[in-house]
């Protein structure tokens, strides 16, 4: 695949998948800007490659997203393709959570899409070119998980808002899916018990959790022409754990 030429904003950039988006984008010619609130990762992730640039980008803040989106036009980068890759989580039962956990999984995990779309589709809609959005969402998000109730429904909600936002945005050429990853080793997976992870890992049928840069791959395709005439489609990267249609 081929991005030359192409800006892509990747947010949730300084670790895990949105990590390993921002590399695969970059490594096939894309000048890609890995936005996160942890600034320091994200200068991790750009460390060596001329073609990612790291920027401070907090989801929760209207004024944050705009500010970087008017620098990134500023600087004459044109952005094209979106990726929505940041997320957050404390797994646990959902009796033992009160309204300042739900708040804040609900603020990155679904409202955060929300607000960096919104920003970054006026420029892209103004300019005519069509583009391309991914969001990443989960598994949790389509067939529920125990002890990641409010994060599954604010997963399912971003499902339901790429299905909305693909049909809002057809008549520009911007295309946009949703990618659900399965268990994947990321930093997330890794707060999880030890017997929690070892029964995952058995309970899918490849016996292993995905590689970040498995779910990468997905984004790709998504991010290309190949995937030209698609859009508001849901694709579960997981294994074979969840096979619901």
């Amino acid at each position: 695949m081929d991005f030359t030429d192409q800006t892509a904003v990747v947010t949730g950039a300084a670790s895990g998948i949105g990590r390993a988006i921002a590399l695969s984008l970059a490594g096939n010619g894309a000048a890609v800007i890995a936005a996160d609130r942890d600034l320091a990762g994200a200068e991790r992730t750009a460390a060596g490659h001329e073609a990612i640039t790291a920027r401070y980008l907090d989801l929760t803040s209207d004024e944050s997203i705009r500010v970087a989106r008017d620098e990134i036009g500023s600087a004459g980068g044109l952005v094209s393709i979106l990726v929505n890759a940041a997320g957050w989580d404390e797994p646990g039962p959902f009796m033992a959570t009160g309204e300042d956990f739900w708040q804040r999984v609900v603020d990155i995990n679904f409202l955060g899409h929300v607000r960096v779309s919104h920003a970054f589709l006026e420029p892209m809609i103004a300019a005519g070119r069509g583009g391309k959005i991914v969001n990443i969402a989960s598994d949790a998000g389509r067939v529920g998980s125990s002890g990641e109730t409010v994060y599954a429904g604010a997963k399912g909600g971003v499902i339901a808002f790429t299905k909305s936002l693909a049909r809002e945005v057809a008549r520009h050429r911007i295309n946009v899916n949703c990618v659900c990853p399965g268990p994947t080793d990321t930093p997330l997976f890794m707060t999880l018990a030890p017997e929690l992870r070892e029964a995952l890992i058995k309970s899918i049928p490849f016996r292993r959790v995905a590689a970040p840069e498995e779910i990468a791959d997905a984004v790709q395709f998504f991010a290309s022409d190949m995937a030209r005439y698609i859009t508001g489609q849901v694709l579960s990267v997981s294994g074979g754990l969840t096979m619901a249609g």
